[in-house]
């Protein structure tokens, strides 16, 4: 098991792979994956802590995840590599002709821990569901994650898969959104505001635990607190408040940095601020 310290040094490190591979593509997006960083570090090295040399297509006899936003791929590669899935020295390729490490994940790779081709919003709820459902009918105990966008939900399937997830009481799912307030266009509340989300997931049958996302402790908190809810008839979400960019001053909270990548001078700044603790690939 790792502590709290030692799971946000691996968020760090996470950091610092974001950066230089965006940045190494001259392509792709950054403000995402360093909100949801701690996230990801603490469902895998804390959470789920899966078998990453076991690792097969149908996911039998395992916590399961999947990434509906999956411009946020630079993140999940890195914790991936970093939990030993694949080696961290691929990472340089990210973006790269020929690589495993797509813009957008994909399966026709046959990159390890990836299980879903993602990047067309909204679809992830459902493929998650489908999954949940097939671990009820196998009578595996093991949980089903999905992380989702916040501007994603504006993607009208989503609200379809909520109203089917709640009817047929799949309670081996944990939905998570990352609630950063901010999409490509803008502040969703000014592209297409969502409204109470708490009240909505609730009205939808769903139980709700609110999360700060940048907080490790609150984060690993959270998630274990959710699962002694799960197998109770009602499918859970995580409302994951995070800061897009976090970790670089300059990038915080500013929808600009959403799918930018850092110029060289831009990349030293923002590395300055982020300790390297397990050593850059």
């Amino acid at each position: 098991m790792y502590s709290i310290k030692e799971l946000e040094n691996i968020a760090r490190q996470v950091r610092r792979d974001i950066l230089r591979m965006v940045n190494g593509a001259a392509s792709g997006h950054v403000g995402g994956p360093l909100g949801s960083a701690d996230f990801l570090v603490a469902l895998y090295f804390d959470v789920m802590q899966p078998d990453p040399t076991a690792f097969s297509m149908d996911g039998k006899g395992e916590d399961l995840f999947f990434l509906s936003n999956g411009h946020l791929s630079a993140g999940w590669y890195s914790v991936l590599a970093r939990y030993g899935y694949f080696d961290v020295k691929e990472l340089a390729s990210f973006r790269k002709l020929g690589s495993r490490l797509q813009g957008h994940p994909a399966t026709q790779e046959a990159l390890p821990g990836i299980r879903m081709s993602s990047g067309s919003l909204g679809q992830g709820l459902s493929v998650a569901i489908g999954a949940a459902l097939t671990k009820k009918m196998n009578l595996d105990e093991h949980l089903v994650y999905c992380l989702m966008g916040d501007g994603e939900l504006e993607e009208g399937q989503n609200w379809e898969a909520l109203m089917f997830a709640a009817a047929h009481k799949v309670d081996n799912l944990i939905a998570v959104i990352d609630y950063n307030g901010k999409q490509i266009d803008g502040p969703v509340n000014d592209v297409l505001p969502l409204g109470d989300l708490n009240a909505k997931f609730e009205a939808f049958g769903w139980k709700v635990f609110p999360m700060y996302g940048n907080d490790m402790s609150e984060v690993t908190g959270t998630i274990k607190k959710a699962q002694w809810f799960t197998g109770q008839g009602q499918p859970i979400l995580l409302l994951m408040t995070t800061h897009m960019g976090c970790g670089v001053d300059f990038m915080t909270d500013n929808h600009e940095w959403h799918g930018v990548p850092p110029n060289n001078e831009q990349l030293a700044r923002a590395l300055g601020q982020i300790e390297e603790t397990l050593g850059d690939y």
